[in-house]
Parts: structure tokens; C-alpha cells; sequence
């Protein structure tokens, strides 16, 4: 699933279409793990980059829910280095100081710029002081992704944590029409964000989905509201922090739609992902739409269907054969004397025993009819 979700990231966009898009949803109470899958996404595409084998050249990580010191560890004990940081990731801070009011307590003598952001002593963290200006966020978060070294256009991505802590200050219209603008901005490659589903009401998150090509849903790994308690006198929500099932929709540019189903493990401070065959065969059948009739047939069925005379079926057997046209039933056409054999019936004589030849006798409707006529013959036939 991860790895899956990542490669769609790291290819990027292509001419004439919007940045493909991540939303990672959990459940804040009964599952916390989203934010350990959204930590692997970054960390695993912040990789790809600084190998070069992604489009974008950074990745611009707009942090509200956690220090960015969180990101910068977990990605250095990924393998990357001070000198990979620095010249790959670009850190928006929007946690430690969101409405600027330790500015105001400490009375700093420097005062804020027109861009309300302050540059601390990392070169790749920036604190962004006024999370409500929407507007000023996403010409900040613009601004560091233009700052990316690379020959010809220049690419970047874009990590959100998370959506829930920015509707605490802005409306879901300027939030979703913020990723809107940053799927169509003609420099981000991808878009990726964290959402903990469970804190809004349900539209909310269908809003953000609608924004999205990928959705992985982080969904608790055990679940007994009755009686809370797991046979191994572990309770249920200490096993839902270090284990979770998690589901990947992906939306292919054909209009096909794939689902992976992984299980996600917390071992120390390093998350792991693990295949589920068993959970994918067994959610596969449950996608299978339930209707109110049976689409398979009986054993009595398929022998009556076989059974069946069909209309134009040839019943001759060395005898005459008699082909309905359609008008009239046969039965009547037997028993009507006044009605002509061509105007109803045709006649064919069978091919005796022995003989390998036949003779197909055509007789036009009017005498009018040329013999080239492209008209139809059976235009007169009431089939």
C-alpha cells in the first residue's frame, strides 16, 4: 500500500492535469496511527527526492500538529542526512507559534514582515505566525517550494498535518479551495494530507475526499465495544497504538478504481507495513453489490433453456422446411387457405440423402426493384 501510494507521489503530475493527491484519514480516539502512516509517506518521498527519482526537487511540509523536529528525526533514522535535509525539505511551522503570541509576550524587537513568518536558525524551518490568512499561507508555503535547486522547471510537493488543525481557524471552503489551488498550480507535483475523520461531522471529510486521487483510511485493529478487553488482558486501545489495518483506494487516470488492504505495525519509533491477503479476499466479496434476484441458474433452469425451440430453428429433418417470417403464427398460416405461400411462408425443399448441392431462389417484391438495389429486401418484414 505504502509503497503504492509513494510511486503515484513521486511520478507527479502530467501536462494538462492536477498534482495527484494523498488523504490519509484515522480515527484520533480509536486509532492513532494515521499520523505514523503520514510520517512513513513523508519520510518515504522525501527519500525518493533527494535520490532524484521523483519529479519534485523538495517537499514543503506544512506542520500544525507536531514540532517539525518531529519530522526531521524520523527522517534522519530513514537514511537521510543533515546535507539531504537541507537541500530536500522545507518545513512551514505552523506549531509553535500559529497566532504569534509568544511574539507578543516576549515583546520581540523585530518586528513580523508582510508575510506575518519569521525564519528561525534552520535554513529549512520556517515559522509561519498567522495560520487564519489563508491567502498568506499558501504564498508562503509557494514561496519556500520556488526556493528548490534543479535544472528547468522546478517541482515540489506538498505534506499537510493536518487538515482537522486548520479547520480550527479557517472554514472548509477556504481550506479545500487552498488544496484546489495547490493541486493546479503549475510547480506541485504532488499533494498529501492528514485527516482525523472522526472530529467533523461526515460531509466534511467527503468534501476533501472529492479533492483527492488516493485515500488510505487507518481503521483500528480490534474493536469490541462491549468489552474492551482483549484475551490477553491487553486492552483493546493499547493494541490499536501499536497495530492498525489500513485501506488504499486508488483512483487511476482510466476511471478504474483499485483497493489495497495492509496491516500497519509500530515496532519502537519505525513503522512497518505488512500485506493481508486475507483481508482483501475477505473485503472483495463484501464490495459485490447485493441485489433482490439471483443471478445464477438452477440445474431445472439451464435444462429448460435448453430445451427451448427457437423461432427460426430449422426442424426440417429431410422434410419441407416452413420459415415464419414474423407477421402471423404458423398455425394460422396452416389453416388460412386464402393466404399465399410467398407472401407468408417460403418454401424450401430439403437436399435429398447424397447430394452436396443446394439452390437459393430469390423472388423481389415488385417488379419495379432494380437488381442492384441497395434498399433492403426485409424492409417489409415486421420483426
Amino acid at each position: 500500500m505504502a509503497e503504492a501510494a509513494v510511486r503515484c507521489l513521486r511520478d507527479g503530475r502530467l501536462d494538462g492535469e492536477h498534482a495527484p493527491a494523498l488523504a490519509v484519514e484515522g480515527s484520533l480516539q480509536c486509532c492513532p496511527l494515521a499520523a505514523g502512516a503520514m510520517l512513513h509517506v513523508a519520510a518515504a518521498l522525501a527519500s525518493q527526492i533527494a535520490a532524484g527519482k521523483a519529479q519534485a526537487r523538495g517537499l514543503v511540509i506544512l506542520a500544525f500538529d507536531r514540532s517539525p523536529e518531529v519530522y526531521l528525526d524520523f527522517m534522519r533514522r530513514r537514511g537521510l542526512d543533515s546535507n539531504a535535509l537541507d537541500r530536500c525539505v522545507r518545513i512551514l511551522d505552523c506549531y509553535s507559534d500559529p497566532l504569534g503570541w509568544k511574539q507578543k509576550i516576549h515583546n520581540q524587537q523585530r518586528q513580523e514582515n508582510s508575510r506575518t513568518q519569521t525564519t528561525t536558525n534552520k535554513e529549512n524551518i520556517t515559522v509561519f505566525r498567522n495560520v487564519k490568512d489563508v491567502e498568506k499561507l499558501m504564498y508562503s508555503t509557494t514561496e519556500l517550494g520556488g526556493g528548490f535547486e534543479g535544472e528547468g522547471k522546478t517541482y515540489f510537493s506538498i505534506a499537510v498535518d493536518s487538515i482537522s488543525s486548520m479547520l480550527r481557524h479557517a472554514s472548509v471552503p477556504s481550506i479545500s479551495g487552498l488544496l484546489s489551488n495547490f493541486r493546479s498550480h503549475d510547480q506541485v507535483s504532488s499533494i498529501f494530507w492528514l485527516m482525523h475523520s472522526d472530529l467533523h461531522e461526515p460531509k466534511v471529510p467527503r468534501a476533501f475526499q472529492c479533492l483527492s486521487t488516493m485515500i488510505a483510511s487507518v481503521e483500528p485493529a480490534l474493536v469490541d465495544p462491549v468489552y474492551g478487553e482483549s484475551p490477553g488482558n491487553m486492552s483493546f486501545l493499547e493494541q490499536n497504538y501499536s497495530k492498525a489495518k489500513i485501506i488504499v483506494r486508488l483512483k487511476r487516470r482510466n476511471g478504474r478504481v483499485k483497493h489495497l488492504y495492509e496491516d500497519l505495525h509500530v515496532e519502537g519509533n519505525d513503522v512497518k507495513f505488512v500485506s493481508a491477503p486475507s483481508v482483501s479476499t475477505e473485503v472483495n466479496q463484501s464490495l459485490v453489490p447485493k441485489v433482490q434476484f439471483n443471478l445464477e441458474l438452477s440445474e431445472k433452469e439451464r435444462s429448460d433453456r435448453a430445451n427451448v425451440v427457437l423461432p427460426f430453428e430449422h426442424q426440417g429433418k429431410g422434410a419441407t422446411i416452413r420459415i415464419y417470417d414474423g407477421r402471423r403464427s404458423l398455425a394460422e398460416a396452416q389453416g388460412d387457405p386464402n393466404l399465399t405461400a410467398p407472401a407468408l411462408v417460403n418454401e424450401i425443399k430439403a437436399p435429398e440423402p447424397g447430394t452436396a448441392k443446394g439452390e437459393i431462389h430469390y423472388i423481389r417484391d415488385s417488379d419495379d426493384e432494380h437488381p442492384d438495389s441497395d434498399e433492403d429486401p426485409d424492409d417489409d418484414l415486421d420483426i
